[in-house]
């Protein structure tokens, strides 16, 4: 077809789409006048009278300890226009309504996306209201979607903005808003978040303010989203910026400024940082104005334990502090079989503002470290390989972009890492080298099962923020990617319930005013390793023998009588500790670090997280049914001699000089037959010279007896 064809053809395509969108929009158009015709519209006068709020109550677990009664005791100071600071005002109309004194009440392109996406049940949410359609929905609509009451919200803006003045609007509006729990309009909210008085803001607590209003709990300075908030008001200054209602320095200060909230009311609120994840739960679930709604909230929580567990971090976190500058810790507690949060604990201190205590530690995105290891080894398992599978723990370089001689190089593109003590201890079987956590074994286990796999396999767990292989190489083993402590502790109790996975939940029953069951717990679970795997994993992280000697068996991570498996996780800069275990009926995870990511003293989880995770796992254990974990299944004698732990093997040319993994099994099919030329895999050369000369330097580690660390200054 030539080009004036394709260009007849093409308006004759568009004119088509432009008379049939045409045709659609005068049907809904009529079709809405038709409704709104046999349909009364409420009556304006009702303006101002705003219907009160019905109280959202959040209880625990058995329904009877109340957590939280959202708009208990809720409050309203009226202040007149003239008595709010000009800078909250206009940062509300920035980020609200721009065009608030120039149009009569509604915007027509935010019809058109409404007509397209609000008034469908199920559709998109979305934003573009004016102030005036705000009052309207606050002062006289109900909350329900329908094409008749959107008809009636653009109906009535219209009306209220012939009647009143756009100040007496605006007042309203400044005087209704809701603000988070109990804050209704800018004075309450500016007290009960600063202090002050309305007319006192300044320009970024302004800003804040005016950044809650979408959604107050979501945005809600006490809440998990802090970062969230930060970046809101920060685009509200962008738009102060932009319509001139601030000056160039008024911006850069607002910017630069570091604002501190009151803390909220100490004896209002049980568990405040599950609370405020419940109510963000809700919020994104329901809408934002479901919590004025009446709603019964039945949560998983199980409130002793949260007490006793709230006691004990702070307890361990102000010891942290001053022995190791860790100022804040936080903890999660999980049933596996459910999935169920029984406790959240997300600093030491909610109410305490120095440290930043209503930040929620146990949501943050942070480095696990050597926690990530047994989703690796678990990997490994499903591919063939056993936990009496021996790898060598020797100085290695593992970039090909360097020489294998280059074992002490860790300078890029060299990658020579070492492990914490500085020491190498030669062989060792897959769970002894997990029990003690060794990093060298754990790079050389990453690489044989892929890294693209391991991250696959993380996912599957929980770990979803982890993110592109491509920015860890194999320091992913050891905690390259950041995982948040709620994720991982789930991620762990997977292990303790023979491999499958729950969904995590805070939510056992939501009922709205009349009774009506919203939503019920129900089991939302997925086989992510086999129950055999699971088995495995469990051993090895249990097996409190094999943790010497970096452990004693009286360690911290230790609980007599009970049969508790536990991993610790430290970064290489201690910025971050952890300690997770679990049991079949129970885990449990810690973090201890500082909120603003500068490093503790140098030191290891088992020394900083454990006597905390320590103390409160054995009061949580003593609360709930004794378990074990099943039986793990024998291994094969059929399998290969290194899988059997057996390395002392005779070469192809009958020497016994020890070769590592590579040289023995094909790591796609770790049982099968011995590859014919290992050397085509491009870390054999690496791992042979590594073995070789470790072996050359202290072949009396190799002639049989008990196996001791070697420190680096020897090797």
């Amino acid at each position: 077809m030539n080009g004036p064809l394709r260009r007849s053809s093409l308006r004759h395509v568009l004119l088509l789409i432009f008379f049939v969108g045409a045709g659609i929009a005068f049907f809904v158009v009529g079709l809405a006048l038709i409704v709104v015709a046999l349909t009364p519209t409420p009556d304006i006068a009702s303006f101002g009278a705003r219907q009160i709020n019905q109280s959202t109550r959040i209880y625990d677990r058995t329904g009877q300890v109340l957590l939280y009664d959202y708009n208990r005791d809720a409050r309203r100071d009226v202040v007149s226009l003239s008595n709010i600071a000009p800078s909250a005002i206009n940062a509300t109309i920035a980020i609200e309504d721009s065009s608030f004194y120039q149009h009569g009440g509604i915007r027509f392109t935010s019809i058109i996306r409404a007509a397209l996406a609000d008034v469908v049940p199920g559709g998109a949410t979305q934003g573009g209201s004016t102030i005036t359609q705000q009052v309207v929905k606050n002062a006289i609509l109900t909350n329900a979607r329908s094409i008749t009451r959107k008809v009636h919200e653009w109906i009535l803006a219209i009306r209220l903005e012939q009647k009143y003045s756009k100040d007496q609007i605006l007042e309203a509006y400044f005087n209704d808003i809701p603000y988070g729990g109990t804050l209704y309009g800018i004075e309450a909210a500016s007290e009960a978040y600063f202090g002050i008085s309305a007319e006192d803001l300044s320009i970024p607590q302004a800003a804040y303010l005016a950044a809650m209003i979408q959604a107050p709990s979501h945005y809600s300075p006490y809440g998990p989203n802090r970062v969230a908030l930060d970046l809101r008001k920060d685009l509200v200054l962008d738009r102060m910026h932009a319509l001139g209602f601030i000056t160039d320095a008024e911006y850069a200060n607002a910017r630069a400024a570091r604002i501190s909230f009151v803390p909220s009311g100490q004896n209002s609120i049980i568990a405040p940082h599950f609370v405020f994840y419940i109510l963000d739960q809700l919020q994104q679930k329901y809408g934002q104005t479901v919590l004025a709604s009446g709603l019964k909230v039945t949560t998983t929580l199980d409130a002793d334990l949260e007490a006793k567990a709230e006691a004990l971090v702070n307890t361990y976190a102000l010891k942290n502090e001053k022995l190791f500058k860790a100022s804040n810790a936080a903890l999660v507690a999980v049933d596996p079989a459910t999935g169920q949060i029984l406790a959240m604990v997300g600093s030491r201190d909610f109410f305490d503002p120095a440290i930043d205590g209503q930040y929620n530690a146990a949501l943050a995105l942070r480095q696990p470290g050597s926690a990530m290891k047994p989703f690796i080894y678990s990997l490994a398992l499903m591919r063939g390989y056993t936990r009496d599978t021996v790898v060598f723990d020797v100085p290695t370089q593992f970039s090909t972009a360097c020489s294998p001689m280059d074992v002490a190089s860790d300078t890029p593109p060299c990658y020579a890492p070492q492990d914490f003590d500085s020491t190498y201890r030669g062989p060792m079987t897959f769970e002894t080298a997990l029990a003690q956590s060794i990093n060298i074994p754990a790079i050389k286990v990453l690489y044989l099962v892929g890294i693209q796999n391991a991250i696959n396999l993380a996912e599957s767990f929980g770990l979803a923020s982890l993110g592109d292989a491509n920015q860890y190489g194999l320091t992913l083993v050891l905690g390259g990617g950041e995982v948040r402590l709620l994720d991982l502790t789930n991620a762990y109790a997977a292990f303790g319930n023979d491999g499958v996975k729950n969904a995590k939940t805070g939510l056992l029953e939501v009922d709205d005013a009349a009774g009506n069951v919203l939503e019920k717990y129900a089991p939302d679970q997925q086989q992510v390793i086999p129950a055999n795997i699971a088995r495995d994993m469990s051993a090895m992280l249990s097996d409190a023998p094999a943790r010497i000697p970096e452990y004693p068996l009286n360690s911290p991570l230790s609980i007599p009588g009970y049969d508790v498996a536990v991993k610790t996780g430290t970064t290489n800069d201690t910025r971050d500790a952890w300690v997770i275990g679990y049991t079949p009926s129970l885990a449990l995870g810690v973090w201890a670090g500082n909120n603003d990511n500068t490093p503790m003293v140098k030191s290891i989880a088992g020394f900083i997280a454990a006597p905390m995770w320590h103390e409160i796992m054995s009061y949580a254990l003593s609360k709930y049914p004794k378990t074990y974990f099943g039986e793990p299944d024998p291994i094969p004698a059929s399998v290969p001699p290194l899988l059997q732990g057996n390395w002392r093997v005779p070469d192809l040319s009958g020497a016994a000089v020890p070769h590592d993994l590579l040289y023995w099994t094909d790591k796609n099919n770790p049982q099968g037959p011995q590859p014919t030329n290992p050397s085509s895999d491009a870390q054999f050369a690496y791992w042979e010279y590594a073995l070789g000369a470790f072996y050359a330097s202290h072949p009396q580690l190799f002639s049989g007896g008990v196996m001791l660390p070697v420190p680096l200054s020897e090797s």
